[in-house]
């Protein structure tokens, strides 16, 4: 054979030789999920809720903080008459009554003080036109009063100048004695349904007699 020529590369040198293969990628550890964080305390939740917030400056008039009031007690029927009883016999003893009041088994009758008793006059006739009327027939004392006072503000607002209450006999009563009727010569005189009332007196015949009362409001 002649000689190879200056430069000249076989390229079947190579072959046999044993190829050098990369080495293998590290092997990764398998990555392992974070564990859940353990759940918040309440009381660190109301902490966090809380951060920032400066508590109250002390209430003057001790409102806050103070207990609840306590509820009114209920007072009984005989407590309400006596309460009214007491409260006529102060009246009477300081001189200070403000209704001129006349009453007998039949009929009640009173003005405000100041005023011409012809007005009364006036009303017991019925020259007055009836606006509004009430009944308080089937109701307790203390119902009634109630209704009484409602009944009068209501007509004051709207412009009502003489009403009719019917109150009754009273012989349906257990004691078969008039006690609404008695009721109303105080509801009409006192607190705040007697600042609405010029008069009032038992009403005629065909307007209900003795179980009824005809009232002139105020203005």
């Amino acid at each position: 054979m002649g000689k190879k020529p200056k430069g000249f590369n076989n390229p079947f040198a190579e072959i046999g030789k044993k190829v050098q293969l990369p080495p293998p990628p590290p092997k990764h550890k398998p990555v392992e999920a974070p564990r859940p964080a353990p759940p918040a305390r309440e009381e660190d939740l109301f902490a966090d809720e809380m951060m920032g917030v400066a508590p109250l400056a002390p209430d003057p008039r001790g409102r806050l903080g103070a207990p609840p009031p306590s509820p009114r007690p209920k007072i009984s029927r005989r407590q309400q008459d006596e309460s009214e009883a007491y409260a006529q016999l102060a009246d009477l003893v300081e001189g200070v009554g403000a209704f001129d009041i006349g009453d007998s088994d039949e009929y009640i009758e009173g003005i405000a003080p100041g005023l011409d008793r012809r007005l009364l006059k006036q009303l017991k006739r019925g020259d007055y036109a009836l606006q509004a009327h009430l009944d308080l027939h089937g109701m307790t004392s203390e119902e009634a009063r109630g209704e009484v006072e409602r009944f009068i503000d209501k007509a004051r607002n709207q412009g009502r100048r003489c009403v009719l209450i019917i109150h009754g006999r009273g012989m349906h009563s257990k004691e078969q004695m008039p006690v609404l009727k008695e009721r109303m010569k105080v509801w009409l005189t006192r607190g705040r349904i007697g600042q609405a009332v010029l008069a009032f007196a038992t009403a005629r015949p065909p307007d209900g007699g003795a179980g009824a009362v005809y009232v002139l409001l105020r203005k």
